[in-house]
Order: C-alpha cells, then sequence, then structure tokens
C-alpha cells in the first residue's frame, strides 16, 4: 500500500520562502510521475508543479520562477522550495503519485 506524507509546510511572511517535502512508501516512487497541488478555501484543487521520473517539470503559470519542484529517487522523496510566498499561494497542499495516490496535506498560510 502506497502512503504519501507531506511535511513543511507553516506560516511565513510574504516574500518568504518554505520547502515542502513528501516522503512515499513503497518501491514504485522512482518510475512514477509525482506532483503538488493546491487546494485554497471555497477554490477546486490545481496543479501547482509536476515533475517525471526522467527528470521533466511543468509548473502552473502562477508559480513560474517562484517554486521548484524535484525528487530524490534513493529518498522516495519528492520536494517543492517555493519561494517569493504570497498571499495568494496560501492553501492546503498535496503531494500526488501517479493518478491513484494522494497524500493527506500540509497547510501553507502566507501572510500580508
Amino acid at each position: 500500500q502506497v502512503q504519501l506524507v507531506e511535511s513543511g509546510g507553516g506560516l511565513v511572511q510574504a516574500g518568504g520562502s518554505l520547502r515542502l517535502s513528501c516522503a512515499a512508501s513503497g518501491s514504485t516512487f522512482s518510475r512514477n510521475v509525482m506532483g503538488w497541488y493546491r487546494q485554497a478555501p471555497g477554490k477546486e484543487r490545481e496543479l501547482v508543479a509536476q515533475i517525471t521520473s526522467g527528470g521533466s517539470t511543468i509548473y502552473a503559470d502562477s508559480v513560474k520562477g517562484r517554486f521548484t519542484i524535484s525528487r530524490d529517487n534513493a529518498k522516495n522523496t519528492v520536494y517543492l522550495q517555493m519561494n517569493s510566498l504570497k498571499p495568494e499561494d496560501t492553501a492546503v497542499y498535496y503531494c500526488r503519485m501517479g493518478v491513484s495516490y494522494w497524500g493527506k496535506g500540509t497547510l501553507v498560510t502566507v501572510s500580508s
């Protein structure tokens, strides 16, 4: 059974940085696309960034140039480095493996 556990969320002032981590159990991590999604209050969940098994990445336009997704297959972990945070980045951030598995989320709150 795959489990995804996010960490690294918290309260930060606008302009600050946070690094989220998502640790995955199981042996299929390196073969899967990994993604970070977020859901703000009253809004639908949206893709923030995605990284393939080969390291190709895509980003939402709203975070390009500020966020960086990376993965460490030896540690079964995917990261999201978030810089120049804005209040509109406030959301619960979720990790996803492939299309089937989700973490429970970590809250990021950016104060103005």
